[in-house]
């Protein structure tokens, strides 16, 4: 293995290393999502759904699903008539790490079936083809082996990304990942940079046991010198991909295994996102919810149903797990006055609770009710279809939260 990151150094010893164009690493605001609509949900930044006529002849339970709280539908021109080009969340993603690898020849993959299979869910299909198996390089089963060849790779002047066929898989490289990924630039005094970019599925799906169900947000949470961040859409999941490649620091990228086949219209200028900043998906008055990851979509569909019911929910997507944006969110928590975390990481010891912490020490004088937290249950997620739903926040339970908070 070690010959082979030799070869690769060579092939890329006629470009510098370390050069990055400034001019290039555009941090593009959030406010760029506002024009893109998906197939499956539409969110726009840039308006707010109205309250609607009188619910009251609505039942109070009632939901309307893949709905999105704005007024988008009626005033926003159609899908094909928008620049850009649509492209599933992994297609998004493989977009951006397929820019990349153009852009600097340092970049290279690393991971179970990333070459001539394309990854366990084809992000890296037809990377091999292209850049060989030198710069896309299949490794045995042995995360812990060939996460910690990654890192060292990094410490030599390449940026590997590493693919965790899932998450879960991770945790066997959970050493490489704490003692050395995130500390080792400090340990060795500033000496050693590690620009890796460790990624892949994660999250509840749909009956794929608890073992396969993992949510390592919580896990990695506590590893000084890392950033996590989560995508949502095909819009932030390139963005993000291209920022986290050009981080001087490690970072961890979050998918979730339902939203690779989320599509949306994406520019076809380059753009890079902001890795530490929260995107604003619906403004809203009377209270701020926080959420990130699938349960975006949870929150969107529960939103309809409460601007039916007359309340007016700001609706932030965090996106940086690790640090938190706290200046989005201070801003939100000072103008609606109410809080509510919405996740699908455990509850004991999750985002939510660190995200409830840090709002509690920041904007503890601007509350007017107690933060909420919904959260995974502290359970294995079970294989049952209908007990694997009673163990993740759905959006009656949002709706009900909200009522009573805003009481």
């Amino acid at each position: 293995m070690a010959a082979i990151f030799q070869g690769i150094g060579a092939t890329t010893a006629l470009s510098s290393i370390n050069s990055l164009d400034s001019k290039r690493f555009r941090l593009s605001s959030h406010r760029l999502l506002s024009g893109g609509k998906g197939s499956f949900f539409v969110v726009r930044s840039d308006g707010r759904s109205k309250p609607g006529p009188n619910p009251r002849g609505r039942r109070p339970e009632q939901l309307i699903t893949n709905a999105v709280a704005t007024k988008a539908d009626s005033s926003a021109a159609s899908t094909t008539s928008k620049p850009g080009h649509e492209l599933l969340l992994f297609e998004a993603l493989r977009e951006g790490l397929e820019e990349e690898m153009d852009r600097d020849p340092c970049v290279c993959v690393i991971g179970e079936d990333v070459g001539h299979y394309g990854g366990s869910y084809k992000v890296t299909k037809g990377l091999a083809t292209k850049y060989g198996d030198l710069r896309v390089l299949d490794t045995p089963i042995a995360e812990n082996s060939f996460t910690g060849m990654a890192i060292g790779a990094a410490m030599t002047g390449l940026r590997p990304i590493v693919e965790g066929m899932n998450m879960g898989f991770l945790l066997l490289a959970f050493n490489q990942i704490s003692n050395n990924c995130g500390m080792l630039h400090y340990t060795s005094g500033g000496q050693f940079k590690i620009p890796v970019v460790i990624r892949g599925p994660g999250g509840v799906g749909r009956q794929l046991g608890a073992e396969h169900s993992q949510r390592l947000e919580s896990y990695f949470q506590s590893i000084p010198g890392i950033q996590m961040v989560a995508c949502s859409t095909p819009y932030n999941a390139k963005g993000l991909m291209k920022a986290a490649i050009r981080s001087e620091n490690p970072v961890i990228l979050f998918e979730h295994v339902l939203l690779y086949n989320l599509k949306e219209r994406i520019p076809d200028e380059d753009y890079v996102l902001n890795l530490e900043e929260a995107e604003m998906v619906r403004p809203g008055e009377h209270i701020t919810i926080l959420t990130y990851s699938r349960m975006r979509y949870h929150v969107m569909q529960a939103a309809k149903t409460l601007v039916n019911k007359g309340y007016d929910p700001e609706v932030i997507d965090i996106r940086s797990l690790k640090p938190f944006d706290l200046y989005t969110i201070g801003n939100s928590v000072k103008k609606t006055h109410r809080v509510l975390i919405v996740e699908e990481c455990m509850r004991t010891g999750g985002i939510g609770a660190s995200l409830t912490a840090a709002i509690s020490e920041n904007f503890h004088d601007y509350l007017d009710a107690p933060i909420v937290c919904l959260s995974s249950q502290d359970v294995p997620t079970p294989y049952a279809g209908t007990l694997e739903d009673w163990t993740v926040v759905q959006p009656a339970q949002i709706v009900a939260a909200v009522q009573q908070l805003c009481q």
